[in-house]
């Protein structure tokens, strides 16, 4: 499956992962998203089913074993370059999680990981959907809307 400048979009998953008030980010090793944090996840492999393949990615990417509460969002993830083709395309299923095992640890795409508090996270160079997400589930505080006078 070629990821950049793909014949078709690609499935991929991701779980916002909380714990004690905490949520675990990664920080991405490659592109899309090189050096920035994001929530954890990867691609769905023919065959699989989405939620096999959140729990699979998971404990790939950051050796914990999750149990799925919900499904969050369902996010389009299209880059264009300079010359408007699509450089990626991602149709991500993203799901809110915990651990049930595991400690964190990061495989080779990840630069870094680590638990966050909504204060820090917000402070965190996140990827759009990650903090798309992190809205969603009332971790981050919506964005402000400027008041007109």
């Amino acid at each position: 499956m070629k990821r950049e400048y793909p014949e078709h979009p690609l499935a991929a998953v991701g779980a916002v992962i909380k714990k004690d008030g905490r949520v675990l980010l990664v920080k991405r090793r490659f592109e899309p998203s090189k050096e920035k944090w994001s929530i954890p996840g990867g691609l769905v492999e023919l065959g699989e089913r989405v939620k096999d393949a959140v729990k699979r990615e998971i404990y790939e990417e950051v050796g914990l074993e999750i149990r799925l509460i919900k499904l969050i969002d369902v996010v389009d993830n299209i880059t264009r370059d300079k010359e408007g083709r699509i450089r990626y395309h991602y149709i991500l299923s993203d799901y809110l999680a915990v651990p049930k095992g595991g400690e964190p640890r990061g495989n080779e795409e990840v630069l870094a990981l680590g638990w966050f508090t909504p204060e820090e996270a917000a402070r965190l160079n996140l990827t759009k959907t990650s903090r798309h997400l992190l809205r969603k589930i009332g971790f981050l505080k919506p964005k402000k809307i400027g008041r007109s006078k």
